[in-house]
């Protein structure tokens, strides 16, 4: 059932993100060029124009990616954090693993790169707090490294010490990150004078922060939510137009709208 709910939200996503109706327009506009029927042609055509207009003038799609990161706000790092949490969490969608880091020897960091730059600094500054970084492949054929193995060696290449460390190389989304953390959470976590499990500081881009929370909160592990990789400012770029960035910023709000409907439906969340 689980393997059906992953495939299903991939296929919802890709029919749902406006960039994908552009090739879809033009083959209804040749369509009806063949039948002889140029006001309907005409029509394709005018809603392909305007499908690219759309993803690629930027206050489109930073309205609503703006409001999803902005849903959760950012905490206050202590200067104390051992103290203060019960280790760090790192969450998988930041690595290209699979078989180009096999055939090609190196780990490749797309654009949500700041999941790793920051669990880099903190495990630094913080070598006695546990960590866990949690993720198989988003894909539904994964192939090669994971990404748990392939942050693994990326730990290793930075020299940074892997004696408090953990790897969930499993899940295929956030909900299998949560639920198969739970048992590592559970055993490694430090507790309270009250032994209530301290929160453990939760790092994940700003766009998937509000989903993750929730989802933690529902397996009653308490998280503290250090967002990262945000895309937008706290002003629209009105004068913008860049269909590359405009599909992106469509592809992550159309992702988390589809896994946030799915995931409450489902009673996930």
């Amino acid at each position: 059932m689980d393997t059906i709910f992953f495939i299903l939200s991939k296929v919802v996503q890709f029919c749902i993100e406006p960039l994908n109706w552009v090739p879809i327009f033009v083959l209804l506009a040749l369509f009806f060029l063949s039948l002889r029927k140029p006001h309907l042609c005409k029509r394709s055509l005018l809603l392909a124009l305007l499908d690219l207009f759309i993803v690629g003038w930027l206050p489109t799609s930073e309205i609503l990616l703006r409001s999803i990161e902005n849903l959760t706000p950012k905490v206050e790092l202590s200067k104390d954090l051992v103290s203060e949490v019960g280790g760090i969490i790192i969450l998988g969608g930041a690595i290209n693993g699979g078989e180009i880091a096999v055939d090609r020897g190196e780990v490749s960091i797309h654009s949500s790169a700041e999941r790793v730059t920051k669990a880099f600094e903190l495990i630094r500054k913080n070598p006695s707090l546990p960590y866990i970084f949690s993720g198989y492949s988003g894909r539904i054929t994964p192939r090669g490294l994971s990404e748990a193995d392939a942050f693994k060696q990326l730990i290793q290449e930075q020299g940074l010490s892997e004696q408090n460390a953990h790897y969930e190389n499993q899940s295929r989304n956030t909900y299998e990150n949560v639920l198969y953390m739970k048992p590592i959470i559970q055993e490694f976590g430090s507790k309270n004078e009250s032994g209530q499990l301290k929160p453990w500081l939760l790092i994940t881009s700003a766009s998937h922060m509000y989903r993750s929370v929730r989802i933690f909160q529902k397996q009653d592990l308490p998280v503290l939510p250090l967002p990262v990789d945000y895309q937008t400012a706290n002003h629209l770029q009105w004068t913008e137009f860049d269909l590359v960035d405009g599909a992106q910023n469509w592809h992550d709000v159309v992702h988390e709208l589809v896994g946030l409907f799915a995931y409450w439906i489902t009673g996930k969340i």
